[in-house]
């Protein structure tokens, strides 16, 4: 029988029209009730109404869905429907977890211009080189060959001017407002710890990995917070999987960019 884990998508995964099927479905309908707005009417208008969407639809399908898993991680956003389908975090907190860590990374991210590029391909050990030249942090290690640097535009603009000749990189700038996964994202990580304390966590029915320690949740109070400012590290999550006998990857939410990355990181059914 196959072993499955749960894996649920981040902010990269919006779209307009995410949510036309899954309007009358109870999150989402909760959701907006709990909400003073519709994110997927503005869903346009950057992070502060993208990441409550794609929480909404991720909690969406896993409670239509309802599949079996041992074992559960979500990407940046992702890991917060990844507690509640996990049952250590109940649906409304969670949700204002959600609204309050996109506002806070949001006005963070206009008080640095800044943003994320990806690197594709290229030779690892030179990409990191280029970046800490750069004074850019590696924010995102998603799969072999993709990785993502983040830090302030004028060293993101001169890492995709260098990348081709001194690291054999494709450089894309992502279309987000800051450098997420950065020290950029210190005064959101302060707003967030402070939602945080006044949130009750339980123990989680299957294990919750954490995007910084590829392990399982032991202090999510600290560790949610602490993950805006380090890396995700989707890789080595991936692996670690793997490494459980986990031969089954079940995304939940919108969009398949994790099932891409699985598919270039370890062997599926």
């Amino acid at each position: 029988m196959a072993r499955a884990a749960l894996i649920f998508p981040g902010q990269g995964s919006h779209s307009e029209g995410m949510a036309d099927d899954l309007r009358d479905t109870a999150a989402i309908t909760r959701g907006l009730e709990l909400l003073d707005y519709d994110p997927f009417e503005r869903i346009a208008e950057g992070t502060r109404y993208q990441q409550p969407a794609v929480f909404l639809c991720s909690v969406a399908v896993w409670e239509l869905e309802q599949p079996d898993g041992v074992v559960a991680a979500g990407h940046s956003l992702g890991e917060y429907a990844a507690l509640v389908a996990a049952g250590a975090l109940d649906f409304e907190p969670a949700l204002e977890l959600v609204d309050e860590r996109a506002s806070a990374m949001a006005a963070a991210s206009a008080l640095t211009p800044s943003g994320m590029t990806v690197m594709l391909k290229g030779d690892p050990a030179a990409i990191a080189e280029l970046a800490a030249s750069l004074g850019l942090v590696l924010a995102n290690d998603n799969s072999p060959g993709q990785v993502v640097l983040a830090g302030p535009i004028d060293a993101l603009n001169a890492a995709e001017e260098r990348a081709r000749a001194e690291t054999g990189a494709r450089a894309q700038r992502l279309a987000v407002s800051g450098a997420f996964h950065s020290q950029l994202m210190a005064p959101a990580a302060e707003r967030l710890r402070a939602a945080l304390a006044r949130t009750t966590f339980r123990e989680p029915r299957i294990p919750v990995y954490s995007n910084s320690t590829v392990a399982p949740f032991t202090d999510p109070q600290r560790e949610l917070a602490e993950n805006l400012l380090r890396p995700v590290r989707w890789r080595e999550t991936l692996l670690a999987f793997h490494a459980l006998g986990i031969d089954d990857y079940i995304e939940l939410g919108p969009g398949q960019i994790l099932t891409g990355l699985v598919k270039r990181t370890v062997p599926v059914q």
